[in-house]
């Protein structure tokens, strides 16, 4: 945006959450995130890639909720590089990245009760996640300064029974009632270390995305 450009019209510009947000001056370890739902939402919302507004996806159709405030990282993408992570990590072949930004959910005691804000999170460590031949990893991190969730630093520190809870949640909440078996799997629960190496190989897909995008 221009330096010349009227004050007013550059207030009544909104960011793109996806493309107009930082991913976080310290990211991969501290990010920002872009909250899309919440656990009280019994509609799944999610961003409109065009618009960058929130719009509805689908009503949740049976109990499952998401059982911490969920969305993405900005200036993200699940390409090549995430899906190349995940195949040395499974050994699967003909993997390739699901093509959205990078999930995460934030843990915290506090309730946050709408959706379409920005959070400053710190990431603990993530699920690798296979939904059909796509990655679509999940980051697990914590809200900055949160009073009981904000000190720990990896996901093997979180109770046993909240990292489970997650689990099902990404295993299930795409199954319908006569599906025999889930369309996602989890393949590995990882630390922050390698949840920090996908977050950057998930910036650098970005990059390269948009640089191809606008070249």
């Amino acid at each position: 945006m221009s330096q010349n450009q009227d004050p007013k019209s550059r207030l009544m510009t909104l960011a793109h959450p996806w493309h107009g947000i930082s991913a976080g001056k310290d990211a991969p370890r501290t990010v920002n995130a872009f909250i899309e739902i919440v656990p009280i939402d019994t509609v799944k919302y999610e961003v409109d890639k065009e618009s960058g507004h929130l719009k509805v996806d689908r009503p949740q159709k049976y109990s499952s909720t998401c059982p911490a405030p969920y969305g993405f990282i900005p200036q993200t993408l699940c390409g090549p590089r995430v899906a190349g992570e995940s195949m040395r990590s499974t050994g699967k072949q003909h993997v390739v990245g699901d093509g959205d930004p990078m999930d995460i959910c934030v843990l915290t005691e506090r309730t946050i009760n709408h959706g379409a804000i920005i959070l400053k999170a710190h990431c603990i460590g993530g699920f690798r996640l296979l939904d059909g031949g796509e990655a679509d990893d999940k980051i697990v991190a914590v809200l900055h300064s949160d009073p009981t969730y904000g000190h720990y630093t990896d996901i093997s520190e979180i109770p046993v029974a909240i990292v489970e809870r997650l689990k099902h949640y990404f295993l299930t909440y795409k199954q319908m009632p006569q599906s025999k078996r889930g369309p996602c799997q989890i393949s590995e629960v990882y630390g922050h270390q390698l949840a920090h190496r996908v977050i950057q190989q998930s910036m650098l897909d970005y990059q390269e995305w948009i640089d191809d995008a606008t070249s």
